[in-house]
């Protein structure tokens, strides 16, 4: 029995289950933990599920313009990472502990 290459296709459904399943993880991700490098990680795998949207859209309409969304948004998650890391550095040095409660008391 011979196999059918059309069976294994992989189409736009497959990338929209799995960046909607990454997007899902990353949101259960930041409203259940407590740790700060654990939301930016979560928060970083919920914008590479939209970026897994944006190619799938751009391939499957033929068009580049998902493409170039994706560097504007890889942009974003780079500095979003660079502010979140910094915030995460200056409360450790106070408190000895990267907790989310400890963010309260950076108010000038």
């Amino acid at each position: 029995m011979p196999i059918n290459p059309e069976a294994w296709k992989v189409g736009l459904d497959h990338y929209l289950y799995l960046s909607s399943l990454l997007f899902i993880f990353g949101m259960l991700g930041v409203l259940m933990r407590r740790n700060v490098i654990v939301i930016l990680m979560c928060i970083e795998l919920m914008l590479n599920a939209v970026n897994i949207s944006f190619i799938a859209f751009s391939r499957y309409a033929e068009s580049t313009n998902g493409q170039v969304m994706v560097f504007f948004v890889m942009t974003i998650a780079a500095a979003e990472a660079a502010v979140g890391l910094a915030l995460a550095v200056t409360v450790f040095k106070k408190f000895k502990e990267v907790n989310i409660r400890f963010f309260e008391h950076l108010k000038g």
